[in-house]
């Protein structure tokens, strides 16, 4: 026999951690016992649709919000398979099932978008208050360094000026001590 395909209506669920998601689905059957498919069930197609909304709505009240968006395949092959074992005696056998949406309410999917902006603005803060750390860290071994020698800060000053004279191309005055002057004049 042709297998036969019905979209689950969206079904509204309170999943077990107390939120409400809108969930569709489609069901593919095909009778496999005509007999039993005329003998046992007055209208074969509409008892198979609404005992797969039931245990549709059945199922996923059981899974928290996490558990429906992560598991889904899991869900339609329990799901395919409880179906298929309830309208056996109908003659049918339930080829497959595919959980085909999951809608969140307007308001849980702005709160959940504000809590992942928080967790990242907050990973972001983290992170650039351990590049200050890790910053005065380089800075206070800098200082130890030319706290040591002397003649280190001022060369340290001249590569200064050498790097900025290099960056913007100008002329660049600063006072020099008369003794070091008279240093180069005696030779």
């Amino acid at each position: 026999m042709r297998t036969i395909s019905f979209d689950v209506p969206p079904q509204e669920i309170l999943t077990k951690d107390s939120v409400t998601v809108t969930v569709d689905a489609v069901v593919y059957f095909r009778i496999q016992d005509a007999v039993s498919s005329v003998c046992n069930v007055d209208n074969v197609k509409t008892a198979t649709r609404l005992l797969a909304q039931t245990t549709l709505r059945n199922m996923l009240g059981t899974k928290s919000l996490s558990e429906i968006l992560s598991e889904r395949e899991e869900i339609s092959n329990s799901m395919q398979h409880i179906l298929d074992k309830a309208t056996d005696p109908w003659g049918v056998l339930v080829e497959r099932v595919e959980v085909k949406d999951v809608r969140l309410p307007q308001n849980l999917q702005r709160a959940m978008a504000a809590e992942a902006e928080a967790h990242r603005d907050a990973k972001a803060k983290v992170i650039a208050a351990e590049g200050e750390l890790n910053a005065s860290k380089a800075l206070k071994e800098a200082a130890d360094v030319i706290a040591e020698s002397p003649a280190a800060l001022q060369l340290r000053y001249l590569q200064t000026l050498g790097t900025i004279a290099a960056e913007r191309n100008s002329t660049i005055l600063f006072p020099m001590p008369i003794d070091m002057m008279k240093a180069f004049a005696e030779k």
